[in-house]
């Protein structure tokens, strides 16, 4: 699928129409260079899935965890950004195996490159690319 978002709106439907099709246990990839709308994308589909919380760049904590009320098919996002790791084993660490086996969880990883031997199944990847100031191209695979 291959998406033209001409704005921040366009952003959000994106985020709503990909929240419709998730299912718990999935892994969002996504990759794209800086200030491509990886984070703007995570908070639009949070948002979308119900969650009321502010969604903030994991870029210097590495790993942000919102949750909603238990019950909910979809009650907890693992916010990753991987950015600044420079190994597998440092992914290890985070406890990521752990946050796959959650079967009531999504994980969005921003800079994912590092976790791709982790990722066997259930893996959307979504690919950002700037074309200017206000427009972006999103390729996505792997989502029915």
């Amino acid at each position: 699928m291959e998406i033209l978002s001409k704005s921040t709106a366009e952003t959000k439907e994106l985020a709503k129409t990909i929240a419709e099709k998730v299912k718990p246990g999935m892994v969002l990839a996504l990759f794209g260079d800086l200030g491509s709308g990886k984070t703007t994308f995570t908070a639009y589909l949070a948002k979308a899935l119900g969650f009321d919380c502010r969604v903030q760049s994991p870029t210097f904590v590495i790993h942000r965890c919102y949750n909603k009320s238990p019950g909910d098919p979809i009650d907890t996002i693992h916010h990753i950004d991987l950015y600044r790791l420079t190994s597998k084993e440092e992914v290890s660490d985070l406890g990521f195996e752990e946050m796959l086996r959650e079967s009531h969880s999504l994980i969005l990883i921003e800079w994912p490159e590092l976790a791709v031997d982790y990722l066997s199944q259930n893996v959307v990847k979504l690919y950002f690319t700037t074309v200017d100031e206000n427009t972006r191209h999103v390729s996505i695979e792997g989502l029915d």
